[in-house]
């Protein structure tokens, strides 16, 4: 199993000098991970299995921690944020010798990997957005306000709302930085249409668990891609999608196809 300090650990730098954490494993057809929010390259990709299962699989796996994340600088300042996290994947896959490569995203990363998909179609071969649904069309801004503004609580048993508490809960696990998670939080994020995505030419799965009403449907989002695909996980949530057979052979057969 990865651990946060399995070597080769290496670093790209962002244009405005913040530095990110990335790893490659394995030989063969890249796959570049993106993980969720207040997660991190080890806790989405590694502890779950996917790292390893994708490079016994041949693919060169490379998985990094988005800023504000992981072992990657984390600024304060929710300007640091935003727009600079597409081109944080770029930054990396050029450190990492990648023109280009399929691309996993899962919940903001999925965001990440379609903004990717959408303004540098030519450096993704396949996409997968995975923790994202149809609600990815109706994200209001006062959630994530309220988000933030629970990961700044020191008591999460004072947060009433029960998904800001649990990612207050989650954020404030050991080792991260809610002051960044905050400022990642309430940075703007770019946003398609159905219309929009529909220009898109590239081949994308789109995996969410049944329980997830955070997302909902994946069809729903499927839909709106040129050549989209969807795949339910049956009795999984956001937090237990991740790590799912069903969600990996999914991958595994939409790559090799």
């Amino acid at each position: 199993m990865l651990s946060e300090v399995t070597p080769p650990l290496s670093y790209a730098i962002a244009k405005d000098g913040v530095r990110l954490a990335y790893n490659v494993t394995g030989e063969g057809k890249p796959v570049l991970l993106v993980h969720g929010f207040a997660s991190s390259r080890l806790q989405n990709w590694g502890t779950t299995g996917w790292i390893d299962r994708l490079a016994q699989e041949g693919y060169r796996v490379v998985s990094f921690d988005c800023r504000g994340h992981g072992l990657s600088d984390k600024p304060h300042d929710a300007e640091s944020y935003g727009r600079h996290m597409a081109e944080d994947i770029l930054t990396v896959m050029h450190a990492a010798g990648l023109p280009a490569a399929n691309v996993m995203g899962y919940s903001m990363g999925g965001m990440l990997t379609i903004d990717l998909v959408m303004r540098h179609t030519e450096r993704v071969l396949k996409a997968v957005v995975a923790g994202l649904g149809a609600n990815y069309f109706d994200e209001q801004q006062d959630w994530r306000e309220n988000v933030a503004t629970a990961l700044l609580t020191d008591d999460p048993s004072l947060i009433a709302d029960n998904e800001a508490r649990k990612f207050r809960i989650f954020g404030g696990q050991k080792g991260k930085d809610r002051l960044a998670l905050a400022a990642c939080m309430r940075s703007p994020r770019s946003k398609y249409t159905p219309d929009d995505l529909k220009a898109s030419q590239r081949p994308v799965l789109v995996v969410a668990g049944e329980s997830d009403t955070l997302v909902g449907s994946p069809f729903g989002l499927a839909k709106a891609f040129a050549d989209g695909r969807a795949v339910i996980l049956p009795n999984k949530d956001h937090m237990t999608a991740v790590g799912d057979p069903g969600y990996k052979r999914a991958v595994l057969d939409f790559l090799a196809a």
